[in-house]
């Protein structure tokens, strides 16, 4: 079971909203849901108005448990993680599809919303489990507030894009060169 494909449904949610990117809320209509699970096939059919609200209202809780996490407090993070695994139970159920070899998923059951929200919880969960809670983090390139989960060897994923990444990388290399030019 590739767990790290259902934790990153979360992240992707989340990173819906684009704050400080351009382009704004890619989940302001049914074609932005549409776009989100598209490359799901499982989330991609009986996508319904109500799914694009519910899952608008689930980004906010995962934005507050990469929050959480991003400021150590672990407490707080399973807390959340906990109330959405209650709301969205999941179940396993073994599957072979496209010719691929005997894999688990989870139980597809109640709406699109709902099946996005059990997997991506059930995947952060783990992911935390594996992973532990510093490995979860919120964009430091101003003014984004994207997340993301850092599997890096070296553990210093600090941007959730390369774009961020090297906007930030201008960002302090012209700093630094106005700093080095003679006072008038």
């Amino acid at each position: 079971m590739d767990l790290s494909s259902y934790a990153e449904l979360a992240v992707r949610l989340v990173n819906t909203a684009s704050l400080g990117h351009d382009g704004g809320d890619q989940l302001a209509s049914m074609d932005g849901l549409r776009s989100l699970v598209a490359d799901r096939e499982h989330l991609s059919h009986g996508i319904a108005r109500a799914d694009l609200e519910a899952l608008r209202m689930l980004r906010d809780e995962f934005r507050g448990f990469f929050v959480s996490c991003s400021q150590g407090n672990g407490t707080e993070a399973a807390a959340r993680l906990n109330e959405l695994l209650i709301q969205y139970p999941v179940h396993p159920q073994l599957s072979g599809h496209d010719g691929q070899p005997w894999h688990v998923h989870y139980t597809e059951s109640g709406s699109v919303s709902d099946k996005y929200a059990a997997g991506a919880a059930m995947g952060l969960a783990v992911r935390l489990a594996d992973l532990g809670l510093d490995r979860f983090g919120v964009c430091q390139a101003a003014p984004c507030s994207g997340v993301f989960i850092d599997t890096s060897v070296s553990h210093t994923r600090r941007y959730c894009s390369d774009r961020c990444a090297s906007r930030a990388n201008v960002i302090a290399y012209r700093a630094r060169k106005r700093g080095e030019e003679p006072a008038s």
